[in-house]
C-alpha cells in the first residue's frame, strides 16, 4: 500500500475539550485485555441493541430507559477505541477509519429502523433523519480524502452531544409522548425533534458542501 497521509482532526463541539480529557484518563486505566477493536465491537453492539429496546418500547415505553444505557455504552466504546489505539501507540489508521464508519454506518441504520417501529416517530421522520445522517457523514468522509480535514463535529455539535440530547429526550418520552404547541397543535414529541434535527442537518451540510467547493475550486482553477 501507498504511505498513508494522516488527515487533520476537527473537533469544535461543546464537550470536545471535557470529553478528550475524560477518554484519554480511561484509556490509561483500561485492562490490557482490552483492545480497541473490543470497544468498537462494543459501540457496535450497543447501538444494534439501543434499536432493539426502541422497538421493544412500543409495548413497554419504560424500554427507552435501556435505550439510555446502551447509548451510553455506544458513546463508551465508538468515543474510546481510537483514544484508546493512540494512548497505547498501536494506531491502524487505515483500518480503524474504516471500520469505525461502516459499524457507524450500519449502527445507526439498526437504531433508526428501531425508532421508527417504536411508534413515537412516524415512519417518514424516521428515514429523513437516517438520510441527514448519511448525507453529513458522506460529505465528511469525501472531504476528508479530498482536503485532508475529518471534521468530527459541525460547529458546536458533534455525536457526543446528539446522543446527549437522544437521552434526555428519551426520559422525557417515558412520561410524554405528544407535545402541545400553542394553537392547540397536537405533535409527537419527537416529530418536533425530529424535525428540528433534519433542518439542523440541512443546515449543517449545506454549509459544508458550500464551504469545501469553493476551497477545492480555488485549489484547483480552471486556469
Amino acid at each position: 500500500m501507498q504511505p498513508f497521509t494522516h488527515a487533520q482532526r476537527v473537533h469544535t463541539a461543546l464537550t470536545a475539550s471535557l470529553e478528550k480529557r475524560l477518554l484519554i484518563w480511561l484509556a490509561h486505566h483500561i485492562p490490557a485485555s482490552i483492545n480497541s477493536d473490543h470497544l468498537t465491537l462494543l459501540a457496535f453492539l450497543a447501538q444494534i441493541l439501543a434499536g432493539a429496546c426502541y422497538a421493544l418500547s412500543a409495548q413497554t415505553p419504560r424500554a427507552l430507559l435501556l435505550v439510555n444505557l446502551f447509548v451510553f455504552f455506544n458513546w463508551l466504546g465508538d468515543s474510546l477505541d481510537g483514544t484508546l489505539a493512540r494512548v497505547r501507540n498501536q494506531q491502524r489508521p487505515r483500518y480503524g477509519f474504516y471500520i469505525d464508519h461502516i459499524v457507524d454506518t450500519l449502527g445507526a441504520f439498526a437504531l433508526i429502523i428501531g425508532l421508527g417501529c417504536s411508534g413515537f416517530v412516524h415512519w417518514q421522520i424516521a428515514v429523513a433523519l437516517l438520510l441527514g445522517f448519511y448525507v453529513l457523514s458522506i460529505e465528511s468522509y469525501l472531504a476528508t480524502y479530498t482536503i485532508g480535514r475529518f471534521h468530527i463535529s459541525h460547529g458546536l455539535f458533534g455525536p457526543t452531544e446528539l446522543r446527549i440530547l437522544l437521552i434526555i429526550g428519551n426520559f422525557f418520552l417515558v412520561k410524554h409522548k405528544y407535545a402541545n404547541l400553542p394553537g392547540q397543535y397536537h405533535f409527537l414529541l419527537f416529530d418536533i425533534g425530529g424535525v428540528i434535527a433534519i433542518l439542523g442537518m440541512s443546515l449543517m451540510a449545506l454549509i459544508s458542501v458550500g464551504r469545501h467547493t469553493l476551497a477545492l475550486y480555488r485549489a484547483e482553477p480552471l486556469s
